[in-house]
């Protein structure tokens, strides 16, 4: 047998026995390559699983499955890079629910329901969590609204709604469903984040001053954009994409409405899109043409013709992530498989 020593593996691969939508990487330094995954079942009992690659077998391990009511629309350890804060995983599907990660189970810390007098629930779409304030977290639904809560109490801290106009906390979000939300790092990274969602348009709004939004992007045959990504290095550059569309679209905030590139060499719809978490000219798609494309955008406006690398999975790749504290790993999912990269 040969020696793991000599060439490090460039790829991991983990099957799961059911096909993967949610995924996403752990944070915290002292769980390197741990991962969460979930299930898309079209019925009501789903899962979550939590892996790990096993460095001297290299094979990947689940540690944890628990259950999860529909399947997650979208997954996120806590924002900890320096391992301070409980291990807490977040869940978005028909509420946000927050768990706690123990060393053999994981357990309900919280479950954030908006509605406490109906029975009625709008599934949220994303949900995105403040990486200054941990305890902030901001969540997309398909009933038009944004809600900010607090982790502490429970309590929503502001919220944005086209349907009820109760002033100060809930005003205009978008006039249909929203499907992503995201904090900016501009400003201090606590209070400015934006939202996509199916009227076309790509939203910033300030925590401070929940009565305005700025529309920063819509889409030219308003086409419902599905995801919104931030550059992790240059808060003024975002990420979006469309419905079915076959590119990304770079906008910048600082010129409204006109995007400053696209990324169109995939051959079918594009899934996922994930920045460099160490640099603000790299960028990652992910698409139903199977391919994972990392793209150099230093020479924006100038047209970018063509992804610096390819990768070409066995399925359609439904989701991918760059790993924050390692960046030279990207994960994607298609199938039942995950799979991590390293670029």
């Amino acid at each position: 047998t040969m020696s793991l020593h000599g060439k490090r593996k460039e790829i991991y691969k983990y099957e799961a026995p059911w096909t993967v939508y949610a995924m996403n990487w752990s944070v915290r330094p002292d769980k390197r390559f741990r991962l969460a995954l979930g299930s898309f079942v079209e019925e009501y009992n789903n899962k979550v699983q939590l892996v790990g690659l096993d460095e001297e077998s290299s094979e990947f391990i689940c540690r944890n499955t628990f259950d999860h009511p529909y399947p997650t629309t979208k997954l996120m350890w806590i924002p900890d890079t320096k391992g301070v804060y409980p291990d807490l995983l977040a869940t978005s599907g028909d509420y946000l629910r927050v768990w706690r990660v123990g060393e053999t189970e994981t357990r309900l810390e919280c479950l954030l329901n908006n509605n406490k007098n109906s029975d009625f629930c709008a599934p949220l779409t994303s949900f995105d969590w403040n990486e200054v304030d941990p305890y902030l977290l901001g969540t997309s639904s398909i009933d038009t609204t944004c809600t900010i809560w607090g982790l502490e109490t429970g309590q929503v801290l502001g919220r944005v709604n086209l349907v009820s106009g109760h002033v100060k906390t809930q005003l205009i979000a978008h006039d249909k469903e929203v499907y992503d939300i995201a904090f900016s790092r501009a400003g201090g990274g606590r209070d400015m984040f934006a939202s996509v969602g199916a009227d076309g348009s790509v939203r910033m709004f300030d925590l401070r001053h929940l009565e305005h939004s700025t529309i920063i992007y819509e889409d030219p045959q308003h086409h419902p954009l599905l995801r919104l990504c931030w550059n992790k290095q240059d808060p003024n550059y975002l990420a979006t994409m469309a419905m079915d569309g076959m590119e990304v679209v770079i906008l910048d905030v600082r010129v409204p409405c006109t995007p400053v590139a696209r990324l169109n060499n995939h051959r079918a719809c594009v899934n996922g899109i994930a920045w460099a978490p160490h640099s603000s000219c790299h960028i990652c798609t992910a698409a139903d043409d199977h391919q994972a494309l990392i793209w150099d955008i230093q020479q924006m406006p100038r047209a970018i013709e063509d992804p610096i690398l390819a990768y070409t999975a066995e399925g359609e790749i439904n989701n991918v992530q760059w790993a924050s504290t390692q960046p030279d790993w990207i994960a994607i999912c298609y199938n039942n498989c995950l799979e991590i990269l390293r670029v």
